[in-house]
């Protein structure tokens, strides 16, 4: 866990002053509303279908016990009783007044956290590998070069106001974790024949309604230089980005527009300016940073052999994850149970699970880009213990890596930009999936759904992507397959998935989900090649013909679309 510094600790006390200033005189009419706008959004907050929502840092997606209480008190205090964590390891209050933001931000910064840079044309909350520090194939600690990434992003005043919000990703495993390729800068860590710790450079990745995949521009970064090509990259966005339109200012658009050849000439020639200037890494710095990072004290022990059986054999197959350090485990907290909203806690749940973090895994715990949460650090001994009380506040399903794991935005219930619901449809899926042993069955299988072209859903990625759609004033939902968010060494590389055709009402999507697997069930060459791998293996056909083809088909226009 990262511990402030006093200047950390002042940036965020002098943030609540200034934003309580700033709310004070908008409230009394004296800030009029496009002033007001950049301001508060550089503060996280957005006001939302029904009512402001304020968008909470969790840097790298790693919170202490305390911190998460501050959160369940927020629910209470100021909101409704429970928060959503997001696809970028944040949270967010739905309900917050206006005029109680100020308050908020200050019991956050009582507890060393934020709302800083979670929206607005800046670089956003850095993600991460949410088993950093503890996988078993980790070639660096990535928590400590999110941090040195978030000390030199916040409040740079040269990328304060870029042509459009910018994501970072960093990966420091062999297998990517992180989607570094879906992301504006992926940086994937590597070792070069000598040894040396670099970074693989991916650029111009991302989803929403241009979805690329990232290209690689520099097969090997050495570490000392990670900030100054970071550098190099955005003033080269920064520069020929576009703003006279905001749905071709990503950086994904410009690599595209430029090619990714000649954008990495331009990155070149400017890094080759700066390459040894202030921002170049030392040891010392590196140490600095680590040094802020309080680490578990393990305990000499021996793995287990544990259960294989059982409800807890079962839970312990998809929810506990090998650890670097024997004798202990990472274990996922499933926020997916059946009739819960994808990514919802209550505060009651929060308190619960601070106190569970206390007593299993040092008082720390993890966020999930997948909306889960995670105990890296629990002793093996101690497993069915823990998986007695998860089961008691519903956060002990399992089913991390099946179908209905399934990653959800806040669709039409919330979003102001939300063409359509997302979580009856998640609901709906559940429900009819609800079935563990043949959930087993189908295997791993990711499926995403977003309420709009935005992709906060990261519907682009999933296995099975679902995604909201307007027409004509009704919600209608398109659907694609073969999208992959991580590269693997041994796994099909990250993809974005294909449309099937025209689009569903929303009680006909769980009918499609069950003719798209029945796809698989029928065609898969084995049960360990994963519904994706046989997605790209058949091609599209197989899959649209049991869907617009099928005797049942809800589509009236099936005969011709078939044909």
């Amino acid at each position: 866990m990262y511990l402030y510094d006093p200047i950390d600790q002042r940036i965020v006390d002098e943030r609540v002053a200034q934003f309580r200033d700033q709310t004070r005189r908008y409230l009394a009419g004296k800030l009029p509303e496009a002033d007001f706008l950049p301001l508060r959004l550089q503060n996280g907050l957005y006001l939302q279908r029904h009512a402001p929502m304020l968008r909470v840092a969790i840097p790298y997606g790693v919170l202490s016990a305390q911190q998460l209480r501050m959160l369940a008190h927020i629910a209470r205090r100021y909101d409704r009783g429970y928060g959503h964590f997001s696809t970028r390891q944040n949270m967010q209050f739905n309900w917050p007044k206006l005029e109680e933001v100020p308050d908020i931000l200050a019991d956050l910064a009582s507890v060393q956290m934020h709302a800083i840079q979670t929206s607005g044309n800046c670089i956003r909350n850095i993600t991460s590998d949410h088993f950093g520090g503890v996988a078993r194939d980790e070639i660096v600690d990535s928590f400590t070069w999110c941090e040195i990434l978030r000390q030199w992003s916040t409040f740079h005043p040269e990328f304060a106001y870029l042509p459009r919000k910018f994501k970072i990703a960093v990966n420091g495993a062999q297998a990517d974790r992180a989607a570094t390729f879906l992301h504006d800068i992926g940086l994937h860590a590597r070792c070069d024949a000598a040894g040396q710790v670099g970074f693989r450079v991916i650029v111009g990745g991302g989803m929403g309604r241009t979805p690329i995949i990232g290209h690689v521009i520099r097969e090997f970064l050495p570490w000392p230089h990670l900030l100054t090509y970071v550098e190099a990259i955005l003033r080269v966005y920064n520069r020929f980005g576009r703003r006279d339109n905001k749905y071709k200012a990503r950086i994904k658009i410009l690599v595209k527009a430029r090619g990714p050849e000649l954008f990495r000439d331009e990155v070149e020639a400017e890094w080759a300016q700066i390459r040894d200037g202030a921002s170049t890494l030392t040891d010392a710095e590196v140490r600095r940073v680590a040094g802020r990072f309080t680490r578990p004290e393990y305990q000499p022990l021996e793995d287990l052999r544990l259960p294989q059986d059982g409800p807890f054999g079962a839970w312990q197959k998809r929810n506990v994850f090998a650890h670097r350090q024997p004798g202990y485990a990472a274990v996922t907290l499933s926020l997916k149970k059946t009739g819960v909203p994808p990514g919802d806690v209550t505060e009651a749940q929060m308190d619960a699970i601070a106190a569970l973090a206390e007593r299993y895994n040092f008082g720390e715990l993890r966020v999930t880009h997948e909306q889960n949460l995670v105990f890296a650090d629990v002793r093996q001994d101690r497993l069915e213990a823990l998986w007695q009380q998860l089961r008691q506040l519903g956060l002990a399903t399992p089913n991390i890596g099946l179908l209905t794991n399934i990653i959800a935005c806040p669709g039409g219930d919330f979003c102001s930009l939300a063409n359509a619901k997302s979580i009856p449809v998640a609901e709906a899926i559940q429900r009819l999936f609800d079935d563990l042993d043949y959930l087993h069955d189908i295997g791993e299988l990711d499926l995403n759904i977003s309420g709009c072209i935005n992709s906060c859903g990261h519907h682009h990625v999933g296995h099975i992507g679902v995604l909201g759609v307007d027409k004509q004033g009704e919600e209608w939902y398109q659907i694609t397959i073969g999208g992959n968010q991580g590269m693997s060494p041994l796994g099909t590389p990250a993809a974005v998935g294909r449309v099937i055709g025209p689009s569903f009402a929303q009680h006909e999507v769980p009918w499609v989900v069950e003719r798209l697997i029945e796809v698989y069930l029928r065609h898969r060459e084995s049960d360990a090649e994963r519904f994706v791998d046989c997605a790209h293996r058949l091609g599209i056909e197989p899959f649209k013909q049991n869907v617009y083809g099928h005797p049942d088909s809800p589509r009236k226009d099936r005969e011709s679309v078939a044909a």
